[in-house]
């Protein structure tokens, strides 16, 4: 058993050490070792002094400091952990293969391919984070004007249909149908503006 501690929401200091996995930062003396992303190691490659957001999971045997470049990639790690089967490290992998916005996008879009493709995470398990998280990351403060947005033409429309769609009110269940009729008559010649005028025609 475990659990998890927001003990330190931040700390600013000195990196001592950096790698692709942890850091060392020394603060008012003390050196702390904080468990990152590849995410977060992209942000602080070319920087010294920084502010790192931190989180801390307490075990029996150990207390382990995971630390993120942004606010809203703490966030979602914070989601993350949440869901039955994703413990820390997990999380982590995740972040490291996906960025904040790819994995609110996949699963707001259902994108259960989109987990597979990370390690250690099966069918069931990608089930499990978008059926847990899906209302929670449209309700999450640093997150709410992330862009959902994926690569890729009509796909990166949808996504971002879908959630404006579901910020106004509207059932996902309608929204679903609705934008994938109006996208497969237009495909990728439709912009944004023109999917959600024409869905929100379809959902009056």
């Amino acid at each position: 058993m475990f659990k998890t501690i927001d003990l330190f929401a931040y700390l600013k200091g000195e990196i001592s050490f950096k790698s692709p996995t942890y850091i060392h930062l020394e603060t008012n003396g003390v050196g702390y070792l904080i468990h990152i992303s590849l995410y977060t190691y992209g942000k602080l490659e070319n920087v010294d002094r920084i502010k790192i957001y931190t989180y801390l999971q307490v075990k029996e045997d150990s207390h382990t400091l995971y630390g993120f470049a942004e606010e809203k990639e703490k966030e979602m790690f914070v989601l993350l952990i949440s869901v039955s089967g994703i413990g820390a490290n997990t999380a982590r992998v995740i972040l490291s293969s996906m960025t904040p916005e790819e994995v609110k996008g996949s699963i707001l879009n259902d994108d259960v391919a989109r987990f597979n493709a990370v390690k250690g995470i099966g069918p069931k398990t990608a089930q499990r984070v978008i059926l847990d998280l899906k209302d929670k990351v449209l309700k999450t403060k640093t997150l709410d004007n992330v862009d959902v947005s994926m690569k890729g033409g009509a796909s990166s429309v949808r996504n971002e249909a879908i959630a404006a769609l579901q910020s106004l009110g509207f059932q996902r269940n309608a929204i679903l149908k609705k934008v994938d009729a109006v996208l497969s008559k237009g495909g990728n010649d439709l912009n944004i503006e023109d999917v959600l005028k024409q869905t929100l025609k379809l959902l009056s």
